[in-house]
């Protein structure tokens, strides 16, 4: 007996070579048995997309987010219509029957613009478009009147840094990808007052214009003296650079009445869907809630909070129980550089095991192409799989790293991250500017960008296993 006992042990053994057993007894999944795991879910993918796409929720987060933006308006940290909005959605997340609507304090950055314009005065009159660039300081009472010095890099700058003393420098830097390009804005008034301009004009960060300005955050340096800054139209900063080019002198008149408060109070927004089985994991969803002060912020990042908002409903609507918990944050503050999402992860951290995933859609609601993924090698592999179920309305890429300020605190510590890929090409021509409306969204998109958003965070708060690390 015992060698029958033996022979089937050592006919066995090779199965689990190598493996170790997990506390629960069992073996770990193979890819395949994750693979056939996956499969399993075809049917509920159907039902989501058919329900988003097709059925009773067609057109739901468009709608829900044209009476958010047309009531609110634009949301900048510490105006109060980003107060009236994060009253709004408490409400709403508690009327739709999600569980554990709550709020979390947090502290945000408060700028305010006041009254600003810009003439030029020679070498004719000419009313200059500008938005002024958050936490700029102000011009004097009476404004700033001096002449321009256009240059196209930083380069240039620093080689006629003698010619910039006592002007303001239009920064005419040609559109290359956004994150190549913003550094002018960011840092476009540090290097300016570095060689001794009074204040700074930056060519807008857009791949397209029609006399836009656009605006956004922008850092002083220590021991830099701080010097007005603000965005201006293409149009304006090519026209000055073609001055410039012919050797006409150009004087340019600003002022601005921008402002710096003390930080105001405000919340992340939270609602859940309970977990069945692993309520203490969590799938997190999100979007930012705070916009700038212009156009209607229904862009950025209304699209992206208001399909991770959807995501919660689809799957509430079908019935659906995932076995981890699926949490909706909308964040605040992330405009000066994710204020609200760095206080939320300083106050979870301790629990950073039990994020399963992090997701952030805050790129635009366009025509989706699919997820960007940032994880190990086997969490790619069953991300990858899971996009097979959204084959049916033609969404299935994993692209390298997910993109998203306020999941970064997540992802640099070993949490896999996503991010919606979608059709970016008209993304930066309504960027921070007053184009920023629900003229620009499309409710079809906003319904397969749903779908996708739906299906991979209600399979991968469902797997019997977290995503492997």
């Amino acid at each position: 007996m015992k060698c029958v006992f033996l022979i089937f042990f050592i006919n066995f053994l090779p199965l689990y070579a190598g493996k170790s057993l997990r506390r629960d007894g069992s073996y770990p999944k193979t890819f395949e048995d994750i693979k056939n795991e996956i499969a399993g879910y075809t049917d509920i993918a159907k039902a989501i997309i058919d329900l988003a796409v097709h059925g009773k929720a067609q057109n739901r987060s468009y709608e829900r987010l044209a009476v958010f933006a047309d009531t609110i308006g634009p949301r900048l940290s510490g105006m109060k219509n980003l107060d009236a909005a994060i009253k709004y959605m408490f409400s709403a997340l508690r009327e739709d029957g999600l569980e554990n609507v709550h709020l979390e304090p947090v502290k945000v950055p408060h700028w305010e613009r006041g009254e600003e314009f810009a003439m030029m005065l020679e070498p004719r009159n000419h009313s200059i478009a500008i938005l002024g660039l958050g936490s700029s300081v102000g011009t004097p009472p009476e404004g700033i009147t001096a002449e321009v010095i256009v240059v196209a890099s930083f380069g240039e700058l620093h080689k006629r840094a003698q010619e910039a003393k006592g002007k303001i420098v239009v920064y005419n830097e040609p559109f290359i990808s956004y994150g190549e390009t913003v550094r002018y804005r960011s840092q476009g008034a540090v290097e300016a007052a570095k060689v001794g301009a009074v204040a700074s004009l930056i060519r807008s960060i857009a791949s397209f214009s029609i006399h836009s300005p656009h605006t956004g955050w922008q850092n002083y340096q220590p021991g830099v003296p701080q010097i007005p800054t603000a965005c201006i139209s293409v149009e304006d900063a090519e026209m000055m650079s073609r001055m410039s080019l012919r050797g006409i002198k150009i004087i340019v008149h600003l002022k601005m009445g921008a402002k710096t408060y003390p930080d105001a109070p405000s919340f992340n927004t939270v609602a859940e869907i309970v977990g069945s089985k692993y309520p203490e994991q969590i799938v997190l969803v999100s979007g930012h809630l705070d916009s700038w002060d212009v156009g209607q912020g229904a862009m950025d990042d209304g699209g992206g909070a208001f399909i991770s908002w959807e995501a919660l409903s689809l799957i509430k609507d079908l019935g659906l129980h995932p076995k981890r918990t699926l949490r909706l944050v909308l964040w605040t503050g992330e405009e000066q550089g994710g204020i609200g999402a760095e206080q939320y992860y300083q106050l979870h951290k301790e629990n950073i095991s039990n994020f399963d995933i992090v997701m952030e859609s805050d790129e635009g609601t366009f025509q989706p192409s699919g997820l960007g993924f940032t994880g190990s090698a086997k969490a790619r592999e069953i991300v990858k799989e899971i996009m097979t179920l959204l084959q049916p309305i033609n969404v299935t890429d994993v692209f390298d790293n997910a993109d998203g300020t306020d999941i970064d605190y997540w992802m640099r510590d070993g949490v896999p991250g996503a991010s919606l890929r979608d059709d970016l090409s008209k993304y930066f021509w309504f960027h921070h500017s007053q184009g920023d409306t629900m003229t620009v969204q499309d409710p079809n998109q906003m319904n397969l960008c749903a779908a996708v958003w739906t299906v991979v965070s209600y399979v991968i708060a469902d797997m019997e296993e977290m995503l492997p690390r």
